[in-house]
């Protein structure tokens, strides 16, 4: 960060009074801008046995098979925006169900939130997927799962066999094996 975006102004990196962690601060106003880790919602849309399941089109991980999941937006809660990225992503209605699963992706500044989700109606490529399609557990592309999350997501759907079983957490870092 180079300037304010409330009086576009230098800003510095220090702690400011009060606080045990360095900032952004402005050198002219003092407006203190705090990053904080950005929130990723998902869910794992079942129909008869089935997860819906996307091809990406783009980066990262182009051409890599995920869940439906992307970066939650402004004025809107964890579960309608994992209905909204569903519906980008794969043309299709969900009815969202339970969290399940939340992963910390430190490295990235992130965190993954997990819903269940009964899928309704059709389905198809939105403009973020090459491809979408149904997937038994034993036909899952394991080796072809776009993010470590998503295969954490999936592997513990399969484990409670998408019962409420309270919610999973789990940490990634990139020193971790």
């Amino acid at each position: 960060m180079n300037y304010c975006s409330d009086c576009g102004q230098t800003v510095s990196r220090k702690t400011p009074v009060g606080d045990t962690h360095a900032r952004w601060v402005c050198d002219a106003c003092g407006t203190v801008h705090y990053q904080n880790p950005l929130v990723v919602v998902g869910c794992v849309p079942e129909r008869d046995g089935k997860i819906l399941l996307c091809k990406r089109a783009i980066e990262p991980r182009y051409g890599y098979w995920t869940v439906p999941a992307g970066f939650m937006e402004l004025n809107e809660s964890t579960a309608t925006g994992a209905a909204r990225e569903t519906l980008e992503e794969a043309c299709a209605k969900v009815e969202i169900g339970h969290l399940f699963a939340v992963v910390d992706v430190v490295d990235a500044g992130q965190v993954h939130l997990f819903y269940t989700a009964r899928l309704l109606g059709d389905f198809a490529a939105g403009d973020e997927s090459l491809d979408v399609a149904l997937f038994s557990q034993d036909e899952i592309p394991w080796d072809e799962i776009a993010f470590h999350s998503g295969r954490y997501a999936l592997k513990k759907y399969f484990e409670d066999g998408g019962e409420n079983n309270g919610a999973h957490i789990h940490e990634l870092r990139r020193s971790r094996s």
